[in-house]
């Protein structure tokens, strides 16, 4: 489907409106819209570039809008703030001619709020002279931060760290990719680097499943941080394994390529759908168990269970900047309850010996290590077992004081950065 590119700019703002005021993440925005599944590649992704560049900058775009207006605009003109902030986006942070910024923006304007369109004019030219030697002068890191997140960053781990790991959310992450077999294979065939952990690193663009090799099984995608707690269970070969909260699957896939022989479960089926044509492709199998984990139980306790547990996912902003605008700290509060009872199944379900890697991709300490704290108090049979860098030279600089992995999305930040991830390693005594 071809679209004009004034009808690809309404899409655009329809998706802000669903991200910023139903708080409905972009995934879910993009996929129920009812034109934008129907746009040509390039469509989609020059709609995706705009929201999603919209929502990392949306903090500095606000305070450009707010130095350009004698006041605020009435709430019902809510519209018309959004296409000064898909204009604003265009002429500073994606490269858009300015004229066409703002033509496009302004014959948006609908007739309702036809009194409007010279003040979007206004502001738009005046963006486009302007604007750069504005946004020189702003604080980025702080502003396209909420403060909520902001605060529990700084008081966790540092002024330091949490400008650095906002500064990290302002660029679009790279395409990580797990290899099914020697990744060294693939370094040439996909044009990746290759980092330390076996991760393959290539530049994003263009459709995943055009890359060499996909459609053969070759390999998945994967961010390398979402690729390091599976490396806490050391040898695999031949054992059972209890992948919980496994969809869609990556860590399944992890499991099974490693010899694991996998039963993983998910409580969505369509989730698991997803994970069983994951494995299809790549040619691995595992047991698929459609049931919530909370009440579930094996036939028979297992040596090893992964719980990969849901949480505010805010490690992941990098690659989902609407987390920025749809969590906040009652998210938290709702994450750290369910974690405690898939935590309390998950130990269910282990042998005495057995180890249990638990792990988030959030950077609320609330949904990692205090989590851990709380359930070594709850389960006095349960015990930590530390991370050494001499079981894996590359998790050096992720090891925490307590023995726990924890990486920040500045991690790596000359090759591109990684996810936030924590993972923990408790064993069952």
């Amino acid at each position: 489907m071809v679209l004009s590119s004034i009808s690809t700019r309404l899409v655009t703002l329809q998706l802000i409106d669903a991200i910023l005021r139903r708080h409905r993440s972009l995934d879910e925005a993009a996929a129920s819209h009812k034109m934008f599944p129907e746009l040509s590649y390039r469509d989609r992704a020059f709609v995706w570039l705009l929201v999603s560049t919209c929502l990392r900058r949306l903090g500095q775009i606000d305070d450009l809008i707010e130095q350009c207006l004698s006041s605020p605009l009435p709430d019902k003109a809510w519209r018309v703030n959004d296409l000064l902030r898909l204009g604003i986006t265009q002429i500073l942070f994606v490269g858009t001619p300015p004229y066409a910024a703002v033509d496009s923006a302004v014959s948006l304007v609908t007739n309702d709020l036809r009194r409007y369109r010279k003040l979007v004019n206004a502001v738009l030219r005046r963006v486009a002279r302007e604007g750069a030697a504005w946004c020189a002068a702003q604080d980025a890191e702080r502003l396209n931060t909420p403060d909520w997140l902001w605060e529990s960053w700084c008081a966790n781990y540092g002024d330091l760290v949490a400008r650095q790991i906002s500064a990290a959310h302002l660029r679009e992450a790279p395409l990580d990719i797990t290899a099914k077999g020697v990744p060294e294979h693939l370094v040439k065939q996909l044009g990746a680097n290759l980092l330390p952990s076996g991760t393959l690193r290539v530049e994003p663009g263009g459709p995943v499943g055009d890359r060499p090799g996909f459609v053969e099984g070759q390999w998945w995608v994967q961010d390398a941080a979402a690729a390091l707690p599976v490396v806490l269970f050391g040898d695999l070969n031949k054992s059972r394994v209890i992948d919980l909260c496994a969809a869609p699957g990556g860590k399944t896939a992890q499991l099974c390529s490693r010899g694991a022989r996998v039963v993983a479960v998910d409580r969505s089926i369509s989730r698991l759908r997803l994970l069983e044509d994951n494995l299809s492709r790549l040619g691995l199998s595992a047991e698929l168990v459609n049931a919530d984990v909370r009440e579930w139980r094996p036939s028979s306790p297992a040596k090893y269970v992964l719980l990969d547990a849901p949480c505010t996912a805010t490690g992941t902003i990098r690659r989902h900047p609407d987390i920025l605008h749809i969590k906040n700290r009652n998210d938290v509060e709702h994450a750290i309850a369910i974690q405690d009872r898939l935590l309390d199944s998950a130990i269910a379900m282990l042998e005495p010996g057995g180890l249990l890697v638990f792990a988030t991709c959030s950077l609320q300490p609330e949904e990692g290590l205090e989590r851990v704290a709380n359930l070594l108090v709850r389960q006095p049979e349960l015990q930590r077992v530390p991370l050494s860098s001499d079981e894996c030279d590359y998790l050096a600089p992720f090891i925490t004081d307590e023995g726990d992995l924890r990486t920040f999305p500045s991690h790596l930040e000359d090759q591109g950065g990684m996810d936030g991830f924590y993972a923990a390693r408790l064993k069952r005594v």
